[in-house]
């Protein structure tokens, strides 16, 4: 088992990485919170797959559980099914000793931990991610949100889990397009800050999926460090966190234009790097070369090239009402080449011109 630490004082926690972990979770939620009671929150899509497993090892060593699921997709993550998960929560009189477990991808892990940061003023929270997303991205740093009809991730809080263990198992029954989700985000990590994974995954691409799950280790090791180290340094997302968004600021304007029913996340963001990427290296910001270099991997990866036909007045409104953004000021994520990037202050019309073709077609 490899373990990493998230240090933040009184409140680190460990994230645990190991094939087979989920059948290990009772003995370790036991371990490190004692006799308790346990609500598991998951999806109609993972629950067929782990909730029997999951409940069981909680069984056996004694836990009380109870258990909800969910329907699937970014729908859910949003006021009501908070609302649901609270009525849920009163019935089986769980008390502020008791844990929320979120066993699935990001939509029950933010929706979950929202949960948790909130009922009764905070109970434990465990995170078991399910999805390559959630076990590179969402599971790590206490990030926890639900949307609203304006935009993505508008009402959350920061609230860190206790315990995250990542069985690199369940990735083997991820269909396709949420295996695309989370290499987005992963590629992510190597274009802000680490060029020894994206030479990984540019070694390993062409080799498809089965050549990536052969190095998988190393790949969630290489971004769950590197975030759990950008989290220790800034937690609250002021400053250097936000370097974690490259990409995401016309990846949530994209998620939101189509009402979260269109790409998945981890596509919006692969193509929000290849826009602002492209952008800034026509503006003389980034190393010539670097948008063609991006390109490559992405395109190996099967990531879309294409925005969406959404009118680009669309998204510029969008934009406004980013975390990142304040009106029409806007921080946005830049790199200067593979490996090294900056936040630059801007607004809304540094992205004038964006859905022309020359940007998202190399």
């Amino acid at each position: 088992m490899q373990t990493i630490t998230v240090p933040l004082g009184e409140r680190s926690y460990p994230i645990h990485i190991e094939r087979g972990l989920l059948a290990k979770t009772g003995a370790m939620i036991r371990e490190k919170l004692g006799d308790i009671a346990v609500a598991v929150v998951s999806d109609d899509h993972v629950a067929p797959l782990y909730m029997e497993e999951v409940v069981s090892s909680m069984e056996k060593v004694g836990l009380r559980v109870c258990s909800i699921v969910l329907p699937h997709g970014e729908q859910t993550k949003c006021l009501k099914s908070l609302e649901t998960l609270y009525a849920f929560l009163c019935e089986h009189h769980l008390t502020r000793k008791d844990a929320i477990v979120a066993l699935g991808g990001g939509v029950i892990g933010d929706l979950a931990g929202l949960a948790a940061a909130t009922y009764l003023r905070g109970v434990h929270f465990v995170q078991l991610p399910t999805t390559l997303l959630a076990q590179v991205d969402s599971s790590v740093g206490g990030k926890v949100a639900v949307d609203l009809p304006q935009g993505k991730n508008l009402v959350g809080a920061f609230y860190q889990p206790e315990l995250v263990l990542v069985d690199p198992d369940s990735l083997r029954t991820l269909t396709d397009d949420f295996w695309r989700d989370g290499l987005g985000e992963v590629v992510k990590y190597g274009c802000i800050g680490d060029e020894a994974l994206f030479r990984l995954l540019e070694e390993n691409a062409g080799g498809g999926r089965i050549a990536l799950m052969g190095v998988i280790g190393e790949i969630l090791t290489h971004c769950i460090q590197y975030k759990a180290n950008i989290v220790a340094q800034d937690e609250h997302d002021t400053g250097l966190r936000m370097t974690l968004n490259f990409g995401h600021t016309i990846a949530h304007a994209v998620e939101t234009c189509q009402r979260y029913t269109g790409m998945r996340h981890g596509e919006a963001v692969a193509l929000g790097m290849r826009v602002i990427t492209a952008m800034t290296e026509e503006k003389g910001m980034t190393e010539q070369g670097t948008s063609a270099r991006l390109n490559r991997l992405l395109d190996a990866l099967g990531m879309p090239r294409q925005l969406p036909a959404i009118p680009e007045k669309d998204l510029l409104n969008a934009m406004t009402l980013d975390k990142k953004s304040a009106g029409k000021q806007l921080r946005v994520i830049t790199l200067d080449k593979i490996g090294v990037c900056r936040i630059v202050p801007t607004d809304v019309d540094f992205f004038q011109g964006m859905t022309t073709q020359k940007f998202v077609q190399n």
